[in-house]
Formats: structure tokens, C-alpha cells, sequence
């Protein structure tokens, strides 16, 4: 199946941030996107630093993304391992600037710097595209992600956004932690240790996808992939999900 064609009609429809009421049923130009995403265009260098750049993508496609990949993967997420590996990695040396304003030097460093390439591309939740009925469906099964987010929740949980949950835990996403620190109001140390902590066990769940390491993975570091899409892109779809 060839590349599809985006319609422009959906321009607008979401935006950067935007969290949308949850994660799926995308649209029909949203799935077959993502199946000719999922490909290996994630891969591509200029389609990695826009990703890098932007942090990722905005909530919606960034949980409606893992799901519909999940979907089509069975559990297979490699390409979503490598991506957040790497995005966890430059958050980690983003909290290893020292000194003078140092809150607002890795505020600045945490903040994107490029809008979310689905969105940018019209692609919302108007969207249409081509792809086969049976596909569409596959895309739309659930079943996948709520078993992932079910198995690992017992560590996930940890990273788990106080604000987006509303629960009043510590724990910030990314975005929310931007905030609290251009108000002078992050604890930068439990968040370092927070965003260490996802990196460690996550670099462990991308290395078991290369040849010698299969099954080295704990549900611990398969939750690591949860907690990276949680903090870089925000927690709200996967609570509305789970709600």
C-alpha cells in the first residue's frame, strides 16, 4: 500500500498539545497514515529531527499512534522504542545542565521547537484515506494496548503526571513541568531522577529487540515506553482511555 494522500480539510481540526477526549477510534486518514508510517518511515533522518524537535507529537497522535501500532504489531514496538529511547536520552542530557538559571536553561531546552507532523500535515480526527475496510478495523482494536498498559501499570503508574492526572503526585510531564519551572516551582532533582529512571529501563527494552537480547526485557522496561510517551507528550488520552 502506497503512501496516502492527506486531505487538507482536516487542517486545523487538532493542534500541537492538543489532547483531544481520548485515545481512539482515529480517522480514517489517521490509520492509514500510521500503517504507512509504521513501515519504516520512522526511521528516515528528516523524519526523526522533525520528531525530535517537536518531542514527539502532540497527545492525541502520540497514544492514538502507540495503540493503532500496537494494534497492527501485536506488541511488537520496536520503532516506538528506538524513537523514545532517543527522546529520552536528550531529556536526560537536558537535566545535566549546571548553574546560573538552571531552571530556566533546561526549561528552554525541554520546550519543542517544531509543531506535531501529523497535525501539521491536516491530519485529524476529519481526516479520510483510502485504506482497506479490514485494516481500518485492525487499526481500531483496542485489545493490544489495553492488554500493554494493563500488564505494565504497576510501573507506569510511577510516572504518571500529578497534573494531568489531578491526583497531586509529584511527577510532571514534560509540559508541565515547562510550566512549573517558568514559575520557579520544579523540584528539577525528583524529576532528573524520574526522567533517568524511564531512560535506564527503556534503553533496556529497545536492546531487546536486537539479535542476542530477545526476552532480556522485564514489564518494567516494557512500561518504560508508557511512561517516555506519558512524560514527552502528556498523560490525559491514556486516562480518558482507561477511564
Amino acid at each position: 500500500m502506497g503512501k496516502p494522500r492527506v486531505h487538507r480539510s482536516a487542517r486545523g481540526a487538532t493542534s500541537p498539545g492538543d489532547g483531544g477526549s481520548g485515545i481512539p477510534p482515529l480517522s480514517d486518514g489517521e490509520i492509514h497514515h500510521l500503517w504507512w508510517f509504521i513501515q519504516g518511515s520512522i526511521m528516515e533522518p528528516d523524519i526523526r529531527w522533525r520528531l525530535r524537535r517537536a518531542w514527539g507529537t502532540c497527545e492525541r497522535h502520540a497514544w492514538g499512534g502507540l495503540a493503532v501500532e500496537t494494534a497492527f504489531r501485536h506488541g511488537y514496538l520496536h520503532g516506538p522504542a528506538v524513537l523514545y529511547d532517543d527522546l529520552m536520552e536528550r531529556a536526560v542530557r537536558a537535566f545535566d545542565l549546571r548553574g546560573t538559571w538552571q531552571a530556566r536553561r533546561i526549561s528552554r531546552r525541554l520546550r519543542p521547537r517544531g509543531p506535531c507532523m501529523m497535525c501539521e500535515m491536516g491530519l485529524g480526527p476529519a481526516s479520510r484515506g483510502a485504506a482497506r475496510a479490514e485494516l481500518l478495523h485492525q487499526g481500531r482494536d483496542p485489545g493490544e494496548f489495553h492488554s500493554l498498559v494493563s500488564k505494565t501499570r504497576a510501573y507506569w503508574r510511577r510516572a504518571l503526571c500529578g497534573r494531568c492526572s489531578g491526583d497531586g503526585s509529584a511527577s510532571r510531564c514534560r509540559r508541565h513541568l515547562v510550566e512549573d519551572a517558568s514559575r520557579g516551582v520544579a523540584d528539577l532533582a525528583e524529576q532528573r531522577t524520574l526522567v533517568r529512571y524511564v531512560a535506564q529501563h527503556l534503553k533496556v527494552y529497545r536492546r531487546s529487540f536486537v539479535w542476542g537480547h530477545h526476552g532480556t526485557e522485564s514489564e518494567e522496561d516494557r512500561a518504560a515506553l508508557i511512561s517516555a510517551v506519558g512524560w514527552c507528550s502528556g498523560w490525559r488520552p491514556l486516562i480518558s482511555f482507561l477511564r
